[in-house]
């Protein structure tokens, strides 16, 4: 994807490779806050021209570079480097022109502005409503002001300061600067653009925002103190070294704050919001970053969890939202994300990710804050299963406006039987049932250890009683695999997906169905020497193009490399961490994308991208760092006192090095590294302030 795209809390910037924004074309470019379009069209040109591109990009995932000429062949040229980076509500931008001719020259200039102020949704083209209107331009001082009356009464403004006086255009909304240089100079140009949401008597004055140097030295220095705050990384492979680096800054522009904690956003840029799943599943592969990264997903999901029945937005007494967005046609009462609750796994994740964050931090606290949060989960997880003669949880579209789909496959035809017919509602997914069955197991224990054996005990029944269930109903004798799903008569959709993959994380199977899963998903038809494809080549619902038919998602892969991990199947998860590498060795910067075509590298040298993937994605990123558990080895489960290392590394990567690893209250520091003597992984534990023993077993 040739859009270039920074974050900086809940605004977002979307150019072209040039570092423009044109609404012309339907990439989305803009400038967005709140789901809004504060900025649509922003073009640089030079002589009424567009300079020619040299290249874009950065190895700071905050900063937005950009390189430019406006050339005479064989005489000369004028270089214009552009940089863009977002800080405390502005997003700054310098222009440092360069003149590289033999002689003076002097060259016009111009930056047009435009501001469309459209909802998220509609810039999407995924709704349309009734709007608001544009009011006139203001020109004062050294700002434009571009405005807007929402129908949501709501006022939005985009206001454009400079330093260097340029000639105001503003009916053209225009920014013209005359420029005389000497052969060798250069000259700044620095603007700050400011999205403004309701009435403000005094916005954002000039004189009180930072100037971007302070502004860029400030975000640098946020940007440092989080990469020294969580576990640092090195290896022998500087492949995988970039991969953890760059997810690590990703991981750090993508958080936002909705009013109860750090979270992160799913993606960029059409998921540049708070998504239960998606937030849910990235906060899981972050604890071995730091467990604490869990808190404010948990916080803020279980602030918005549903307190009454409204099919309006599928939501139910107990249920963990989907995605929340804040646009007009939200706040008009047009679309019935404010929050949408359409969505089965997210309440059982909110569950595991609470098991998970206790296991990694011994911090039971949590649980007496979320108690009732818990508890509504539990009951709307019992109350919705109670329908379903065998006891699943099942799901079924309420919402006129709503996902027909409301698992992480949510796209309409991706629960599809052999005979290429859609399943019907209501469906029960097969990883659901898992995450239900692995967060009641978890909650059991927790609960033991907090002296409550009675709820202890019912729920440590209740799993038991759910993995029968599932062994029985999910598991297809034919096809030694399972279904992904069934539908609302019970009949298995009998195509072969990904999905049962996260069976694994509950390690409740059979060791015999265990091995058959993790066998079956490292065949010929479902993995591509990239990754686990979300749709058996097999099957009558593939193709690789697809979004969810036949593509390969990083986090899925993710999921079932926990799973691998837990279950022992450490064959399994060396392959699919090998994969993952070639993987990133084929993605611009090293940026795992939302996801990618299924083509096998046996079918394609290279690996193809799916043409609108976001990127970055939050759970895509964080996949690097269940890869590096799954290289160590790592399980936690402070409530048992055990901290377990089975190391194994993949042939690209002789050595690894951890360091300030956060388990409980202390750390490890670890040193990994092939044996040339045995061939095999070995593990050294460097320092250790944990409290607890850490056992190392090869393999």
């Amino acid at each position: 994807m040739s859009n270039k795209v920074i974050m900086e809390d809940s605004l977002f910037y979307v150019t072209d490779a040039y570092g423009n924004a044109d609404q012309q074309q339907e990439a989305g470019h803009g400038l967005y806050m709140k789901d809004t379009r504060f900025l649509s069209h922003y073009q640089l040109r030079v002589n009424d021209e567009l300079p020619q591109l040299l290249g874009s990009g950065s190895s700071e995932s905050y900063m937005l570079t950009t390189l430019l000429k406006h050339e005479v062949k064989d005489v000369g040229a004028i270089e214009l480097k552009r940089s863009s980076f977002i800080h405390d509500g502005v997003l700054h931008e310098q222009l440092l022109v360069t003149n590289y001719f033999l002689t003076s020259q002097s060259i016009k200039l111009t930056l047009q502005f435009d501001a469309d102020f459209q909802d998220m949704f509609i810039v999407r083209r995924y709704r349309t409503g009734e709007v608001g209107e544009r009011l006139e331009t203001v020109y004062r001082n050294n700002s434009l002001q571009l405005q807007y009356m929402g129908r949501d009464e709501q006022l939005r403004r985009t206001l454009v300061y400079w330093q260097s006086e340029p000639i105001v255009h503003q009916q053209e909304q225009m920014l013209e600067y005359q420029l005389s240089l000497a052969a060798g100079e250069h000259q700044l140009i620095e603007l700050a653009i400011v999205p403004l949401l309701g009435e403000t008597e005094n916005p954002a004055a000039a004189a009180s925002i930072a100037s971007y140097s302070q502004a860029l030295q400030s975000l640098t220095q946020s940007y440092n103190r989080w990469l020294m705050g969580n576990t640092r990384v090195t290896s022998s492979n500087s492949l995988f070294n970039a991969l953890y680096e760059r997810s690590l800054q990703d991981l750090r522009m993508l958080q936002i704050d909705i009013g109860h904690g750090r979270t992160t956003v799913a993606g960029l840029p059409w998921f540049a919001t708070v998504f239960g799943r998606d937030s849910l599943i990235t906060s899981l592969f972050m604890l071995p970053l730091h467990p604490s990264h869990a808190l404010g997903t948990l916080r803020t999901l279980a602030a918005y969890q549903g307190k009454t029945n409204d099919p309006w937005r599928d939501e139910e007494r107990g249920k963990i939202m989907h995605e929340i967005r804040f646009g007009e046609l939200v706040q008009t009462g047009q679309s019935p994300f404010s929050p949408y609750y359409g969505g089965v796994d997210s309440t059982p994740l909110f569950l595991v990710l609470l098991v998970e964050y206790v296991k990694w931090s011994g911090d039971t606290s949590i649980v007496a804050e979320l108690q009732s949060a818990i508890d509504a989960a539990l009951d709307w997880i019992d109350r919705r299963s109670q329908s379903n003669p065998a006891g699943f949880l099942t799901y079924k579209q309420e919402a006129e406006q709503g996902f027909p789909n409301q698992g992480w496959k949510d796209s309409a035809n991706s629960i599809v039987h052999q005979e290429g017919k859609l399943a019907a509602a209501p469906i029960a997914l097969v990883e659901v049932q898992g995450y239900i069955c692995y967060a009641k197991q978890g909650l059991s224990e927790i609960y033991e250890s907090l002296k409550q054996r009675e709820r202890s005990e019912q729920l440590k029944r209740q799993a038991e009683q759910l993995a029968n269930h599932i062994e029985q109903y999910f598991w297809l004798e034919e096809e030694q695999y399972f279904s992904i799903a069934l539908d609302g008569e019970l009949k298995p959709v009998r195509s072969i997906t990904s999905n049962p993959g996260h069976l694994l994380l509950a390690s409740m199977l059979q060791p015999r169905l265990a091995e058959k899963l993790g066998e079956r998903l490292l065949a010929e038809d479902m993995f591509t020497g990239f990754g686990i494809r979300t749709m058996s080549s097999l099957s009558t619902g593939y193709y690789p193009m697809s979004y969810h038919n036949g593509s390969v998602w990083p986090h899925d892969n993710g999921m079932i490399l926990l799973g691998c991990l837990r279950s022992g199947r450490f064959k399994e998860a060396r392959m699919i961490v090998s994969g993952l590498l070639r993987t990133a060795a084929e993605v611009p910067e090293q940026r795992f994308p939302e996801l990618f075509c299924g083509y096998s590298k046996h079918e394609c040298d290279r690996l193809v991208p799916y043409p609108t993937t976001c990127s970055p994605q939050a759970w895509s990123a964080a996949t690097a760092f269940v890869m590096l558990q799954s290289m160590l080895g790592l399980q936690v489960d402070l409530l048992q006192q055990k901290i377990s290392l089975t190391p194994g590394l993949p042939l690209d990567i002789q050595e690894l090095n951890v360091v300030g690893l956060t388990i409980g209250s202390g750390v490890l520091d670890i040193y990994v590294y092939i044996d040339q003597e045995t061939d095999q992984t070995k593990a050294t534990i460097l320092n250790n302030t944990t409290g607890f023993e850490v056992v190392v077993t090869s393999k």
